[in-house]
């Protein structure tokens, strides 16, 4: 074993609190300030830590568990009564940003048709812009108390929604642009984990329920509950290609109505906040490395943060306005959909190994990862401090 990754965690999760309380004390999320501490530990700036595989372990780990949480977190009853209305602002959210991205592409290099590679290339350009990154809005809705808010439960449940769109956008492409990806068959994989996802979903909730009459607000619960959690981020990724947060917040799902809720997710909670959390937001920090950023790909990486921004904005902000509800709440709904994360990553190293994107763009989407990571907490909390919320 290399201990020097006790010393790596030692100064990441030191230095993320450190962050985090200062970042609350001038009414910023914590999560930017643990964000800006993995910039800080990282390549870019003293270069003492790095996202290697340890690190990386710890903070998938630490967007699963957020993301059971949030699926324990959440009111069945809206998300039910937000189904459509979340299912439009995902659509119009992923159709938006796809479009932007393209256009950006082609305002700066030119258009081409099909099936040339600059066409495919543009394509992947927005494709990259479809994602979005929950568990950082998770975070901060949770933070300021809004999670189970009707507007917070619907930005999760789109952003789920978004996420199953975002692979079949990206099998498309990929398969358009000569690659091995089969729409027919990711789209049939998906309807069966959603169909397994019921089927197991009934019988483990069905179990839980009879361990609280028989073991009432006992520690076992919550450790089930977690097994649990950790075999569907596994079934949904391995079995079903689909992202691994997926599955654990349709676990969250399925326990979010049993008694012992609120007592599994404090449990929970205590792991997730002293270590995997804040190792999984300083490790977006960690893996950005902005020091051989190309000057001539800097004008165009400007403008791909100002698309991502916008175009969430105004995709998700206009399907939430069509949906009924005020301008307020769909500004706070683009907001809430801007970040991108882990995903966007996984998409960019997908187009690199297909060929389809030039490594010359990568430093362009690091860039607009860590600006969207920092800055959709920032403007949640302004935005939220404006009013009412549902």
């Amino acid at each position: 074993m290399d201990y020097s990754i006790l010393l790596e965690l030692a100064m990441i999760i030191f230095l993320a609190k450190a962050f985090g309380i200062l970042s609350r004390r001038i009414k910023v999320p914590q999560v930017a300030g643990e964000i800006v501490a993995g910039l800080l530990l990282g390549p870019s700036v003293l270069g003492l830590c790095t996202a290697n595989n340890t690190t990386e372990v710890f903070a998938e780990i630490g967007v699963i568990m957020l993301m059971f949480e949030a699926g324990l977190d959440t009111d069945l009853v809206k998300l039910k009564k937000s189904g459509a209305k979340a299912f439009s602002v995902a659509c119009i959210g992923v159709i938006v940003p796809l479009i932007g991205g393209f256009a950006l592409y082609g305002a700066f290099y030119g258009f081409s048709s099909p099936p040339s590679k600059e066409f495919y290339t543009a394509l992947f350009m927005g494709t990259i812009l479809t994602a979005t990154s929950v568990s950082i809005t998770v975070a901060a809705l949770s933070e300021m108390g809004k999670l189970g808010t009707d507007v917070g439960t619907t930005i999760i449940g789109a952003a789920v929604i978004d996420d199953v769109l975002g692979i079949i956008v990206l099998t498309l492409v990929v398969s358009g642009a000569g690659g091995e990806g089969n729409v027919g068959i990711v789209l049939l994989k998906i309807a069966l984990f959603f169909a397994a996802a019921f089927a197991v979903g009934s019988a483990v909730h069905k179990i839980v329920v009879w361990l609280e009459k028989k073991h009432p607000h006992t520690q076992r619960i919550p450790i089930y509950s977690l097994a649990f959690c950790f075999a569907m981020s596994y079934a949904a990724e391995q079995f079903f290609g689909i992202a691994d947060i997926t599955g654990a917040y349709t676990a969250g799902l399925v326990l979010c109505t049993i008694r012992s809720n609120s007592y599994v997710e404090k449990k929970i909670d205590i792991s997730s906040y002293m270590l995997f959390g804040p190792v999984f937001f300083a490790c977006i920090g960690l893996k950005t490395d902005l020091s051989g950023v190309d000057p001539s790909i800097l004008g165009f990486g400007i403008c791909f943060i100002i698309v991502a921004l916008i175009t969430k904005v105004i995709g998700c902000g206009i399907a939430a306005k069509f949906c009924g509800y005020g301008w307020m709440d769909c500004l706070r709904i683009g907001a809430g959909m801007m970040t991108r994360g882990e995903v966007a990553l996984v998409v960019a190293q997908k187009g690199l190994s297909e060929g389809v994107l030039s490594s010359v763009f990568f430093p362009a989407v690091i860039m607009m990862i860590i600006v969207t990571s920092v800055a959709t907490p920032v403007i949640l909390k302004i935005l939220f401090s404006k009013g009412e919320v549902d």
